[in-house]
């Protein structure tokens, strides 16, 4: 890898939309705006360059279009474009009216480097309304394998055109044109199942009320629908006023996320930027199969190929990131998912609870943020089943590192939701079994090893499993999603089991904002949101080793890592399957600065953290170690557990399928070949 801090190094491409304030009928004054506007675009380092619908001449100007002199003007004014352009890095997307083969139609001319790579024609012409195109041009729908030549070349002409760089292979780009969007099967939905991972769409779209919306949606719809990138400019200013108006809309949108949208009813040019990741495409279409069985609807396609060469220095990432993946930024989107995620887990444990006709749930509460999930869903269930909360049986179980104030906020915490609780001491029956096995502790030695640890997670789900065989009940997991990446539990008769598992689907960065949730909506007493907030507030430890003066010894995050980053390095790694130094890049352009990208409304300002690439390239190597060579067996025998976040899952019998005895060599390789330790 040449420049590790580089978007191209990373297989992302930068994009951009442009629009102006066109000259109508004017092909020389038009073209002076587009060379400008991609000189622009070729010093933010951009890959691509989309212009509106028949920029060139202007849109609206309906008869001219027939006019002769008009037309010869846009074929010299293509030739100065081509040579004014040779030396940018951009492939460039116009609009003009071209004559073939005796008839005019409205094309999408695709050029690089001076060089014209071939002309796309418009498929669906619009004649309704205060369209009028069929009048002046002909429809390209079914020409295929075509020629003409333009400017001294042989150019490729027709609808069955893909654009392919030889050298950053999965940047396949497709055009369409206006219209082509709105019919209900858009030619881009053909080129997407031949391959293309990029659509441009040079537009005219007049503006109404409430028409930006439905054009939005329509190009995330397609994006999505296509796993693709779309890039969308449409005319604006300029254009003739006599019967519509224009708003100049720009979009770039992945996979039905608007990655960036420009300012409407825009003065002068405008260049909209952002970022397209074409590894989240390649991946996403390398998991859906269906979208591979789909492919036997398509035409042949054929594959026009150039050398982009972009330069590999360090530009920045133009494209939204969040911190937290799992977590969106955006309160009202938040709020929705908050909402989600707690009755995905409601849901599922109803359907287990009257199906098999438990009469008691058992919970073991620490105090911990888990735990608390946990009960706050079990809680409702009961509240819905009519159950009575005296059918909860929690239990708080000191161990030799518990702490007096998580075992206070579960008692308090118990009590305030009205359950029936106790607090068992495993510390007798601990200090038999070790004593039984012969373990340093038991001899007064200050041996706190993983056997010290394990034996107190063993007994406390000893005793849970035993407890719902005596009141009928069944035992509900508290582990969450991040802990069963990182194997961060105790196989076995410990944490790792239950009857059923309500957290399996929830990593820690989504559990704490989900309790701050349900404190905001009120669901309980006043007094246990005072207490949900304390526990919220507490580090983060399993408290199995005994503490020194009152200072907690063991921080869960000190030894596996922030749950910030890893949660990060999860979601990148189980949802689409990128390469460590891929993550790690995303994970720097994001963590590395405080001030980069959105905090989460009301996160505390203490609590902002800025990470070194350093420690970035250090905790996802033990994530890589844990994940892919240690901790697959725990997940291989996790008990039922539903699936909350489309992030994805750690089921073996849903999302994640993947042998006990793996190995990492390949990741860990990978990542300290590729990225830099600073």
């Amino acid at each position: 890898m040449k420049n590790f801090y580089s978007i191209y190094e990373h297989n992302l491409l930068r994009g951009a939309t442009c629009n102006f304030t066109v000259k109508l009928a004017d092909p020389f004054a038009n073209s002076q705006q587009i060379i400008q506007l991609a000189n622009t675009v070729d010093k933010q380092g951009g890959g691509l360059c989309v212009f509106p619908e028949l920029c060139l001449t202007g849109y609206s100007i309906e008869d001219l279009r027939l006019q002769q002199i008009l037309l010869e003007t846009t074929i010299k004014t293509l030739g100065k474009i081509c040579q004014d352009t040779k030396e940018l890095s951009p492939v460039l997307v116009l609009g003009a009216p071209l004559v073939f083969k005796g008839a005019l139609y409205n094309c999408g001319i695709v050029m690089h480097k001076g060089k014209i790579l071939g002309i796309v024609p418009k498929s669906f012409l619009p004649n309704y309304r205060e369209f009028y195109e069929a009048r002046q041009f002909i429809s390209g729908q079914y020409i295929r394998q075509e020629e003409m030549n333009l400017l001294g070349q042989t150019v490729p002409f027709g609808i069955d055109l893909l654009f392919t760089a030889k050298d950053y292979p999965d940047f396949v780009l497709g055009v369409e044109i206006c219209e082509d969007l709105w019919v209900p099967v858009p030619p881009s939905s053909h080129a997407c199942m031949a391959g293309a991972t990029v659509i441009a769409n040079l537009s005219a779209s007049n503006i109404t009320i409430g028409k930006a919306d439905k054009r939005t949606l329509l190009c995330q719809a397609q994006s999505a629908r296509g796993i693709c990138a779309y890039l969308y400019a449409a005319a604006g200013q300029g254009e003739s006023s006599t019967d519509v108006a224009w708003d100049g809309q720009l979009s770039i949108i992945e996979n039905g996320q608007v990655l960036a949208q420009s300012e409407r009813f825009p003065e002068g040019q405008l260049c909209l930027v952002a970022d397209i990741d074409l590894d989240i495409l390649r991946q996403e279409r390398l998991q859906m199969g269906s979208f591979h069985q789909n492919e036997s609807a398509r035409y042949q396609y054929r594959t026009v190929e150039f050398t982009l060469n972009p330069s590999l220095e360090d530009i920045g990432l133009k494209r939204p990131l969040e911190r937290f993946p799992f977590v969106p930024s955006d309160a009202h989107r938040l709020e929705q998912d908050c909402y989600e995620a707690y009755m995905i887990q409601v849901s599922a444990l109803k359907q287990r609870i009257q199906t098999i006709g438990a009469k008691r749930l058992v919970i073991g509460i620490s105090g911990g943020l888990d735990s608390t999930q946990a009960l706050l869903v079990a809680v409702q269930v009961v509240d819905e089943l009519k159950m009575g909360r005296d059918s909860i049986l929690g239990y708080t179980m000191p161990g030799f590192g518990t702490s007096s104030e998580t075992k206070n906020n579960a008692e308090a915490l118990m009590e305030a939701l009205g359950i029936q609780w106790q607090c068992l001491d495993i510390r007798p029956a601990a200090e038999q079994m070790l004593k039984d096995m012969d373990h340093p502790y038991a001899k007064g030695q200050a041996v706190y090893d993983i056997t010290f640890e394990n034996v107190q997670a063993g007994l406390r789900t000893d005793y849970l499993f035993r407890l719902a065989n005596h009141h009928n009940g069944i035992v509900i997991g508290t582990g969450d999603l991040s802990e069963l990446a990182l194997g961060w539990c105790t196989y076995g008769v410990g944490d790792q089991m239950s009857h059923y598992n309500v957290n399996g689907g929830l990593p820690k960065t989504l559990i704490q904002h989900l309790i701050r949730w349900v404190i905001q909506s009120e669901r309980f007493c006043d007094q246990a949101g005072g207490i949900l907030q304390r526990i919220i507030d507490t580090e983060i430890s399993p408290e199995l080793i005994p503490s020194q003066d009152n200072k907690t010894l063991q921080s869960t995050e000190e030894k596996i890592g922030p749950y910030a980053l890893q949660d990060f390095n999860l979601y990148y790694i189980l949802r689409y399957g990128l390469k460590p130094s891929k993550v790690a890049f995303l994970s720097y352009s994001i963590w590395s600065d405080i001030q980069k990208g959105t905090w989460l409304d009301g996160f505390p300002e203490e609590k902002k953290k800025a990470y070194a690439l350093a420690e970035i390239r250090h905790w996802l190597e033990v994530f890589v170690n844990r994940f892919f060579a240690f901790s697959q067996f725990k997940r291989s025998a996790m008990p039922n557990s539903p699936k909350v976040s489309a992030g994805g899952g750690l089921s073996p019998r849903g999302d994640w399928r993947a042998p006990s005895d793996g190995n990492a060599t390949i990741w860990v390789n990978e990542l300290l070949e590729n990225v830099p330790e600073k």
